[in-house]
């Protein structure tokens, strides 16, 4: 682990490996065939990570085109200096077609009004808007379901503000090996392609394959691949695992701001539902709470590393803080127990001292998956990039 440094206003932060975000999207990048092109997804400030900063590295590391889920998220990116294509990956609101079309962002499109007020207000510019057909092949989601795409697609094209820049679909079920309704989907989505350019209708860019399509499907690759969570280091799926080496990128510190030995008895945080069980118990107080990402629920289920050791957390998780206790006379003769004291580092998230807590050990805790672990953590906490 680098030397972990913490930002001057307060001591939790988020420490992002750009070393590793560019490892990831190269290997990607690596995967696919000549002419293919890797569409980043940097929605949710990429998962939590940051996404101008993540977008620059990506860019540099084979990033062809990007995709966010918010006009908002496509403006930051433009505004920041990122030229390439971005795609939304929904149809916004019809009053924000100027902006798209200001901003040069590709809505998807599945909305004939939607579509014929985006083309006007871009002829309106001089300009021609481009867009991503959505089909929705069993998601349920968004899109145009496959045996209206012809005819929408009839009902718009005559407009010399629109242009089809891509065409493409979302599996439910990609990390499902030899799944029945991964195959109903494909097929549904390379019938309607096929349908497209039988009728002589240029489908664009056509894609369809989400990070683990990407990694489990090659022979689906199409156009481009949209890779996601994948690029952050995190797996889609323990399937997989084995196909893939990737690198966690995020990183959670933090460092002690109080340390305690309270007498035995006393409770911990608020409902008491910890009180101290013995004698050197030490309790230890670190700037992290449930605003910064840390559920609640976590609260009596989860540990941290700190100086060597795994800590159990204690107490109920706060709003912004949470406690640790370490067991000063308790602990197992192999792994020896030490207090603590204030600046201690701490690490809630990542490696320390050959040890290791994924977002995937977070995310089980949670009965939730490490993109909403990864998310949440991102919202408040200063990032720091390494």
């Amino acid at each position: 682990m680098r030397n972990s440094t913490c930002p001057d206003t307060r001591w939790a932060w988020i420490e992002i490996d750009q070393a590793a975000l560019r490892r990831n999207t190269r290997a990607f990048k690596s995967r696919l065939g000549r002419g293919t092109q890797l569409m980043c997804v940097v929605k949710a400030d990429a998962y939590g990570h940051g996404a101008v900063p993540c977008a620059r590295v990506m860019r540099g590391a084979g990033a062809d085109q990007f995709a966010v889920a918010t006009v908002e998220e496509g403006i930051e990116l433009r505004e920041a200096g990122i030229e390439e294509p971005i795609l939304i990956l929904s149809e916004p609101p019809m009053e924000c077609v100027a902006t798209l079309v200001n901003y040069d962002l590709m809505p998807s499109i599945y909305n004939e009004d939607f579509a014929l007020a985006y083309g006007e207000c871009a002829a309106s510019m001089d300009r021609v808007g481009r867009y991503h057909l959505a089909v929705d092949t069993g998601m349920n989601r968004i899109g145009l379901l496959p045996k209206e795409v012809l005819e929408f697609r009839r009902a718009i094209d005559f407009h010399r503000g629109l242009e089809c820049a891509g065409t493409f679909t979302h599996f439910a079920t990609a990390d499902v090996l030899e799944g029945w309704d991964f195959d109903l989907q494909w097929k549904r989505f390379t019938d309607t392609i096929t349908a497209l350019e039988q009728a002589g209708l240029n489908p664009g860019l056509v894609h369809c394959d989400n990070t683990p399509a990407t990694i489990l499907h090659p022979e689906t690759h199409f156009d481009m691949c949209r890779v996601g969570v994948g690029l952050y280091g995190m797996h889609p799926s323990e399937v997989t695992v084995p196909r893939l080496d990737l690198e966690p990128v995020m990183s959670v510190r933090a460092r002690v701001t109080r340390t305690a030995f309270p007498p035995v008895g006393e409770g911990v945080s608020y409902g008491y539902v910890y009180r101290v069980p013995k004698q050197n118990i030490q309790i230890a107080t670190i700037p992290i709470g449930y605003a910064d990402g840390l559920s609640r629920n976590l609260s009596g289920k989860m540990e941290v590393l700190v100086g060597g050791m795994r800590c159990r957390q204690v107490g109920r998780i706060c709003m912004d803080q949470c406690m640790f206790a370490v067991d000063v006379n308790g602990a197992r003769s192999y792994r020896p127990a030490h207090p603590v004291s204030c600046g201690d580092l701490v690490t809630i998230m990542g490696e320390q001292d050959g040890d290791c807590i994924t977002a995937d050990d977070i995310a089980a805790l949670r009965d939730t998956i490490n993109y909403e672990v990864t998310c949440n953590f991102g919202m408040r906490l200063e990032k720091v990039y390494v």
